[in-house]
């Protein structure tokens, strides 16, 4: 198990040059893409006079080891209420990540609320992933180290995989950060975002295809967060992930997230790119 305070800390070497140690606590076919993005939003936030991070845009360039990244940060434009940054992070001279980052002060605005969040049962409603697995599952560990990371609740618990027919392209299931749940900086809240938006991605895309032996896998391309309205106060957040359209090698997926109380936290959107598995 990680720590999400400690493993996405950044340090600062120079005016808009920060470092980083990737932690394989939180891999999925290498560094979880959501993670490694959570070091361009952390020396973001290092380098802004705001503590409002609005929204993140990233792609994904390389996959990286777990070692040491280097992020630059870059002004692209300041206001007097909000600030545009570009952010690149390298590792040994390569490309892994370009993103670009608003942030944003106090701003007096319109406010209204039309979203509608999927009827489903609370976190206290539904039974803890380990009460669901079997002795035996349990002792051999989920399939990557990056789960360890979170208690999770599943909303549609199949005991049955793969399943026997195609699945509706939908994930949910709630997620609780361990071993510490929330976080008063707010960047700091705001990777939980990216990274349980990010995750959403092929959970959620490739359930109608998970009844047949495929033979593939598909790291995402890019990512974008939208950060609505945050809770950090909120230990639980529910994934609500969809993948609608899968075509040409590439699979659309969006998500949102939600906090205890049914507020939308975070929403967004992104394509993963459709890969071969070795030896497949």
């Amino acid at each position: 198990m990680g720590d999400l305070g400690q493993d996405t800390a950044v340090e600062q070497v120079d005016e808009g040059r920060y470092t980083g140690k990737l932690s394989d606590a939180w891999a999925i076919w290498g560094p979880m893409g959501g993670y490694i993005a959570s070091f361009a939003l952390r020396a973001a936030g290092a380098a802004s006079p705001f503590d409002r991070p609005a929204s993140f845009f990233c792609q994904y360039l390389g996959v990286a080891a777990f070692d040491t990244v280097d992020i630059e940060v870059t002004t692209l434009r300041q206001a007097k209420t909000a600030l545009a940054q570009r952010v690149h992070i390298t590792q040994g001279g390569r490309s892994m990540l370009e993103a670009t980052v608003w942030s944003t002060g106090e701003v007096d605005g319109l406010d209204h609320d039309e979203t509608h969040p999927p009827d489903v049962p609370s976190p206290g409603d539904l039974k803890p992933i380990t009460e669901l697995l079997s002795p035996e599952e349990l002792e051999t560990g989920p399939p990557f180290p990056f789960w360890l990371n979170f208690e999770t609740r599943p909303i549609n618990f199949r005991k049955d995989w793969p399943p026997k027919e195609p699945l509706p392209p939908v994930w949910r299931q709630w997620c609780q950060f361990q071993p510490s749940a929330t976080y008063d900086d707010p960047w700091l809240d705001a990777c939980r975002s990216v990274i349980l938006i990010d995750v959403q991605s092929w959970p959620a895309a490739h359930q109608p295809h998970a009844w047949k032996d495929h033979g593939m896998y598909a790291p995402s391309l890019d990512l974008y967060v939208s950060f609505n309205d945050p809770q950090p106060q909120s230990a639980w957040l529910l994934t609500d992930g969809e993948g609608p359209v899968a075509a040409h090698g590439l699979m659309a997926w969006n998500g949102r997230l939600w906090s205890e109380d049914r507020k939308l936290v975070a929403s967004g959107m992104g394509q993963l790119l459709c890969r071969r598995m070795p030896g497949r």
